[in-house]
């Protein structure tokens, strides 16, 4: 299960670049240069996505699969939002990982 997570968190580094890295980085670009990019970065994204959820689902059920990879995207997105966009980070970050938090609780629940 280790290594489904693993993979998943660098899949979602991925993704994460190829949504919004763009915002700071290519704001004046022509909009398919930007999206060639974003495709190229999840081409790796989908390296790291497909296997985890292959291994994952050896582990887990789809839904614990699904929420396990929720809580990754809201983690990397926050420390990329932080750090690479320089967005502040609020109470409204806390708030949505607790809600993440007991989803996690719910659908682990036996």
């Amino acid at each position: 299960m280790t290594t489904a997570l693993g993979l998943l968190l660098i899949a979602n580094v991925f993704m994460t670049f190829a949504w919004y890295a763009h915002l700071e980085n290519h704001a004046g670009a022509p909009l398919y240069y930007v999206i060639l990019i974003s495709w190229g970065l999840a081409f790796f994204e989908y390296c790291f996505q497909v296997p985890a959820n292959r291994v994952g689902y050896k582990h887990m059920s789809l839904a614990q699969l699904k929420i396990s990879q929720e809580v990754i995207t809201l983690v990397v997105f926050a420390v990329f939002s932080y750090f690479y966009m320089k967005e502040p980070f609020n109470k409204n970050f806390i708030y949505a990982a607790l809600c993440m938090v007991g989803a996690v609780y719910f659908i682990f629940k036996k």
